[in-house]
Parts: structure tokens; C-alpha cells; sequence
């Protein structure tokens, strides 16, 4: 699979959409999310925009938002709950 492009509009410029998040080794998304806004503490698992290897960022806060590009969220490893993607 192609590695999905970044997404380049300025940082300041909030998202347009957001979609609650199911964990899932095998979903990848086919546009970048712009954030992950973490409702409950955990750790989370995901892929990078840039198609590098999987990443754990330990204990994310509740109330955390992330300014990451992610295409996967991995239900392996990831503790976190109540994510929710913005785009």
C-alpha cells in the first residue's frame, strides 16, 4: 500500500471533521488524521503519516490533544479510550 500524503494546510487552521475511533490492528485510514484527542488516560499505538514503523507514546493524559498525522490505530498496545480523530 502507498504511504498517504501529509497533510500541509497551516497548523493554525482547525479541523473541519472529527470521527470517534475503534482500535484496530488492521483499519488503516485512507486520509491522515490532523489530531487524536484522547478522552481517557492510556497509552496509543499508531502508524505515522510518513510510513514509518509503529510508534507507543506512554501515558497520554485524558483531555490530551495530539497534533499528530496518524493512518492506524492499533487496539494492541493502545489503553487509551474515548479517542476521537479530527481531520
Amino acid at each position: 500500500m502507498a504511504t498517504a500524503a501529509y497533510l500541509s494546510a497551516d497548523a493554525t487552521v482547525s479541523a473541519h471533521r472529527a470521527s470517534a475511533v475503534t482500535t484496530s490492528n488492521s483499519t488503516i485510514y485512507e486520509q491522515p488524521t490532523r489530531a487524536l484527542y484522547i478522552g481517557a488516560a492510556g497509552n496509543l499505538t499508531v502508524d505515522m503519516a510518513d510510513g514509518s514503523s509503529s510508534i507507543l507514546f506512554v501515558g497520554v493524559q485524558g483531555g490530551t490533544l495530539l497534533p499528530i498525522q496518524v493512518t492506524r490505530i492499533y487496539a494492541t498496545g493502545t489503553t487509551a479510550t474515548s479517542i476521537v480523530a479530527l481531520y
